[in-house]
């Protein structure tokens, strides 16, 4: 090995320990540009992004976290070589052979040893003794204790969570067997710190396993569709329409979601049962709905009350939880095919690498103002894909925006619906419902279909044909049913 290479390796150390360019040059006694230098040397070695820049820190990608516990091995035994002969006070050097015998406890894979100790300072094995202990006790709230410990003890002895470690915490607060304090603790310190893919994905089989998900073998589902609703959003669910536009082409739909809170609670209720959209009470009325109609409209607290009360904790936190990272991910029916927004731009990388490591086949993120898969068709954006498995990035070129018409004495709900019915021509609108179920029908044809632009062309038509039908009479493609 070439000895720049190995100190590669010791720099990404470091840098996955602290989690800081400028905090990494600091420990290694270097500049931050230095540092940064060495960054993208690691970057063009590995040809992966290595980290994701967050609000408050670098995120490792799945390659990097998959790599951190051979990397530490590396850094402690290069350590361990400069510290094999040790001097105690009276000049007597001791032989570290002399005194060898096996180890009470190993150190944890993940700890890390600083160079300078203060007196008295507890050394990583103590640490690691701790966390063995709550790791083996039956107790769930000590074993919730640990993940928390794990992921919010600090610098030098935190590391994120494993999938099986996020799955089992998630786990223990889904099934109510968690302390409150513990649940909010556990959720700030993900958040704060920046979830990683690994520990999305885990997150997210603990809310499948805990809803009863339906085998992806038997999936009576094409496309998943979530719709989870900002608070703040004030913008007509348009992508709605486009759902349903794609139901009456004899595509199988499945929307969950939430409406936030305050003034936009009810929105995506009305919105469906102005269009006939069935709302259902159950996964099983879900299935039943969309084996009858191609379409439904699943309220995430009819899929469990749990997962509804932990999304309602935004209220107590003012700020998003990693709860809200897993909705666009839930996927409850295992449709091969699904479409989601995500509002946070490092989150859509985060999204599509978590896609990966659950096994999604086909599947678009959109960076959107809400979480809710709908087009942005008027300034460019890029989508980030996966198309049997394979992630790819697909760049859309803004197009002219159309002039927005006044509601003309209607009220708002009144003009989304008539747009649909055809009573109120709106180019702009159209263009938003078009632009969407053309990205679905992208992601349901696994990338098949051909160019965007074919996918544009069949969904205008669809419309179109929408359009006629109306005007003849015939009514909407899924007429008003009653609820399920």
């Amino acid at each position: 090995m070439k000895l720049g290479r190995l100190r590669l390796l010791l720099a990404l150390d470091v840098l996955l320990m602290e989690g800081s360019v400028s905090r990494a040059a600091e420990r290694l006694g270097m500049s931050t540009p230095a540092m940064s230098r060495l960054l993208g040397q690691i970057r063009e070695t590995y040809d992966d992004p290595i980290f994701i820049r967050s609000s408050r820190r670098l995120i490792p990608t799945p390659f990097a976290e998959s790599i951190r516990q051979r990397l530490r091995a590396v850094a402690a035994e290069a350590e361990a070589l400069f510290q094999s002969r040790q001097s105690v006070s009276g000049g007597v050097t001791i032989d570290p052979a002399l005194w060898s015998g096996e180890p009470v406890i190993e150190a944890a894979p993940l700890t890390s040893r600083p160079s300078i100790l203060l007196e008295g300072e507890p050394l990583p094995e103590a640490f690691a003794r701790k966390l063995s202990v709550l790791g083996n006790a039956e107790d769930a709230r000590k074993r919730l204790a640990k993940h928390i410990a794990t992921a919010g003890a600090g610098i030098g002895n935190s590391r994120p969570l494993t999938i099986t470690e996020a799955e089992d915490a998630l786990s223990i607060i889904l099934e109510g067997r968690a302390d409150p304090v513990q649940v909010g603790a556990l959720l700030s310190v993900m958040n704060f710190r920046g979830e990683t893919a690994a520990e999305l994905a885990g997150l997210v089989r603990a809310v499948r396993s805990h809803i009863r998900a339906a085998d992806p073998a038997t999936s009576p589902v094409d496309l998943d569709w979530p719709a989870y609703i900002s608070p703040k959003s004030r913008r007509m669910p348009w992508f709605l329409q486009s759902a349903l536009l794609l139901a009456g082409a004899r595509y199988r739909i499945l929307l969950h979601g939430s409406d936030g809170g305050g003034n936009t609670k009810g929105m995506l209720v009305s919105a469906a049962r102005a269009l006939g959209i069935p709302i259902c009470a159950s996964i099983t009325a879900a299935m039943n709905a969309i084996a009858e109609h191609g379409i439904a409209y699943l309220p995430v607290a009819a899929m469990s009350s749990q997962v509804h009360r932990l999304l309602s904790l935004y209220g107590l936190f003012e700020t998003r939880s990693p709860i809200n990272s897993v909705m666009p991910l839930l996927n409850p029916l295992s449709a091969p095919s699904s479409m989601m927004g995500v509002v946070r731009p490092a989150y859509r990388e985060l999204h599509r690498d978590a896609g990966v490591l659950l096994g999604y086949g086909d599947m678009t993120v959109l960076g959107t103002s809400r979480d809710a898969a709908e087009a942005t068709p008027f300034r460019s954006s890029t989508l980030l894909r996966l198309s049997a498995g394979t992630t790819e990035d697909l760049f859309v070129p803004a197009v002219p925006e159309p002039k927005a018409y006044p509601l003309t004495g209607m009220t708002s709900l009144e003009y989304w619906r008539a747009v649909w019915t055809g009573t109120v021509r709106d180019e702009r609108a159209t263009t938003i419902i078009c632009a969407t179920a053309a990205i679905a029908l992208l992601t349901l044809s696994g990338g098949k279909a051909g160019p965007l632009e074919v996918c544009q062309a069949t969904a205008e038509g669809l419309w179109e044909t929408r359009r006629k039908d109306v005007r003849i009479g015939t009514g909407m493609l899924c007429p008003a049913v009653k609820q399920t």
